[in-house]
């Protein structure tokens, strides 16, 4: 009988010692349990950011090359050069942004500002005559997406006007890429593609003469541009937000 007691006693030590843990056993099972979490955390911050970057790849690969306009997209680096049927372009600067500007129900996202050089194929000189007399020259282009977050189709215009900082002003009509980003957008629709405006040219209307009436203007470099968005209006032409100015320094 004693033998059994003693050994009922030494069952109920043991059980009392397993319910009553290392009190430094329970600090490393919170400490995995944190590092676990924090592991978690950071891999759903590198998804969202590889998501981003998917979505951002998605639209360039998406994008058909302009029918007027030397294709830019290989061009990364200052000084490289692409050249293709419509003509030679050369990268003068380069400003990557993906910032995106809420305009009412616009969600505007401008994804990059080049500088580039262009010289047109022959057959594409006439296309740009209207706006310069030049055989070659500069344009400012930016790239942009368009999201409309309503269910209501909307009008909206992604660069009204542009100013750079050589005092040269553009409307929207002075726009070389013509990819219709302007005007109505359905509900819930997205728009995306680039936006193009020659700068320091000679001739065209869109210009300040130069000294003594010519009509020859100095380059300058272009060390900022100023971009103002139209207003948004409804389906009725009713105005339902105002128009937001956004500035880029190359």
């Amino acid at each position: 009988m004693k033998q059994a007691l003693s050994i009922l006693f030494i069952i109920m030590l043991l059980i009392g010692c397993s319910s009553n843990p290392d009190p430094k056993s329970n600090e490393k099972n919170i400490e995995n349990k944190t590092q676990i979490e924090n592991n978690v955390i950071k891999k759903d911050d590198e998804m969202e950011k590889q998501t981003k970057k998917q979505q951002t790849t998605d639209i360039s690969d998406e994008y058909q090359p302009n029918s007027q306009v030397t294709d830019d997209r290989s061009l990364l680096k200052v000084g490289q050069s692409y050249t293709d049927d419509k003509g030679e372009a050369t990268l003068k600067a380069i400003k990557k942004i993906n910032k995106t500007y809420e305009v009412g129900s616009i969600e505007l996202t401008v994804r990059e500002v080049k500088l580039i050089h262009l010289r047109p194929d022959y057959s594409m000189i006439d296309y740009f005559h209207v706006l310069t007399h030049d055989e070659e020259f500069d344009f400012v282009k930016v790239f942009v997406e368009i999201k409309n977050k309503s269910s209501e189709k909307v009008s909206f215009a992604p660069i009204a006007l542009l100013k750079t900082n050589t005092g040269e002003t553009f409307d929207w009509q002075k726009d070389i890429y013509l990819e219709e980003l302007n005007g109505e957008i359905g509900g819930n629709a997205t728009k995306f593609g680039n936006l193009g405006f020659i700068v320091n040219a000679t001739g065209g209307h869109a210009h300040k003469e130069g000294h003594n009436g010519s009509d020859h203007m100095e380059a300058k470099d272009i060390k900022w541009i100023e971009m103002t968005t139209s207003d948004v209006f409804d389906k009725n032409e009713k105005k339902i937000s105002e128009a937001q100015k956004i500035k880029i320094e190359f």
